[in-house]
């Protein structure tokens, strides 16, 4: 399957490495790539056609629209929540409101957008050039620190799989079809990445993948308006089953922050513990399984696949301001998508597992009667309400389980099974089992 196509503000091949200077109202300057980082997380008054309006720019697109957040309408005062595209062939003149004594003039629309395309000489893997596409929310040094610790984890790896995903990060273009489609479904898996996912943290990423489609919406650039516009109702229908591995973070995160009470909610992590009880006769794990670990139990699935987001687990530890990197690395992205997307599988292997009592004991009643002998059957009074001698071996079922965990596994001093992680292997020849 195709990879999409990159998104407007996406590194280009092939273009000139720097724009021309381009004259301002009451002053002269060229943007380099520094003076464009400088740019983005500043507040900019933007005159249109029809009104004039003040902002944090966001995200400047080479078809020359901006982003903005935290927008006012200067004629009128009110402020729009969330954020908000604004058209080039809609605006007028953009002005930076520098802070008082720093000198600096005023900017054109063309000067913004002569930057962009003017720093896209970089393929999306010449992240040493990053200064030139900084996010608003982290300073530049950060981003150095997020760009090399992709190099260093992501230079030589190989690509696991074709995966086909949206990336939904405006409303105009791809947002109100999202939503609709999404609304359509019986069971979605949801996913969050983010630094310290709950009240406190802040949401960057959130995942949604149906059988068909895998949405990757940018929180960081939609704002709050994402769950206003179609999102909070999704994540709160009741008809809707949520496939989610560890909820509470992100449950307390969208409560507290965007008012969003989750319902439905399939746990992957909850059902592997449930499992493990079942498989040890009634025995709990000391610790609970990573996505990862659950993901090569239950599913079998490839180890570069594991391996690959292992490592995204691992630079996010080393560097959270990775997720709010804009442009987002293509190989993160992916690494997005698929996590979204195995939910799915893995919920139906937990299922189906979770399910094997009840298919051993209803084979047991399927033949209780049809395979004995008819001479009994006169005397069983239907209307009895005594425990069948077929479900009593639930009971037997359990016993012996446990008696093999006893032997299979050692106990902590809280009568807790010690379970061992499950770990990628290394094979002789270097290549990861």
């Amino acid at each position: 399957m195709a990879v999409p196509r990159e998104e407007p503000g996406w590194p280009r091949r092939g273009t000139s490495s720097e724009p021309p200077p381009v004259s301002a109202p009451g002053c002269r300057m060229a943007l380099s790539s520094e003076h464009f980082g400088a740019i983005l997380g500043r507040n900019v008054k933007i005159t249109l056609k029809c009104g004039v309006f003040q902002g944090v720019l966001q995200h400047v697109n080479p078809d020359r629209s901006l982003l903005l957040r935290t927008v006012k309408n200067l004629e009128t005062g009110r402020s729009a929540p969330g954020a908000k595209m604004f058209f080039g062939h809609e605006i007028v003149n953009v002005e930076l409101l520098d802070e008082p004594g720093s000198g600096k003039g005023t900017a054109t629309l063309s000067e913004c957008t002569s930057a962009v395309e003017g720093n896209t000489e970089a393929d999306t893997d010449g992240w040493a050039d990053c200064g030139s596409r900084s996010s608003p929310c982290i300073s530049l040094e950060s981003q150095l620190r997020a760009w090399n610790s992709l190099k260093k984890h992501l230079s030589g790896k190989e690509e696991e799989e074709n995966v086909e995903y949206t990336v939904v990060d405006c409303f105009q273009q791809k947002f109100g079809s999202a939503v609709l489609h999404l609304k359509q479904q019986c069971v979605v898996s949801v996913a969050a990445e983010g630094v310290n996912l709950c009240r406190h943290g802040k949401l960057s990423w959130l995942q949604i993948a149906t059988k068909r489609r895998i949405f990757l919406f940018d929180i960081f650039l939609l704002g709050p308006q994402a769950f206003k516009n179609g999102l909070q109702m999704v994540l709160e229908d009741r008809s809707i089953l949520k496939v989610m591995h560890d909820c509470r973070w992100i449950s307390d995160c969208l409560s507290h922050q965007y008012g969003v009470l989750l319902s439905n909610v399939f746990d992957t992590q909850v059902a592997d513990v449930l499992q493990f009880s079942m498989t040890t006769g009634g025995f709990l794990p000391h610790r609970i399984c990573t996505l990862q670990e659950c993901l090569m139990q239950h599913l079998k699935i490839s180890s570069r696949s594991v391996a690959l987001m292992k490592c995204r687990q691992q630079m996010a530890w080393e560097n959270p301001d990775i997720w709010f990197l804009r442009p987002f690395p293509p190989s993160l992205l992916k690494t997005l998508a698929l996590k979204a997307m195995y939910l799915l599988p893995l919920r139906s292997s937990l299922m189906d597992k979770l399910m094997s009592d009840l298919t051993a004991l209803v084979d047991n009643y399927v033949n209780a009667f049809r395979d004995r002998s008819g001479d009994r059957l006169g005397s069983t009074k239907p209307t009895c309400m005594e425990l069948p001698e077929e479900l009593h071996q639930l009971a037997d079922f359990q016993k012996l389980r446990r008696k093999k965990a006893v032997e299979d596994y050692k106990m902590n001093e809280n009568g807790l099974l010690i379970r061992p992680a499950v770990e990628l292997k290394e094979k002789k020849d270097g290549n990861q089992r």
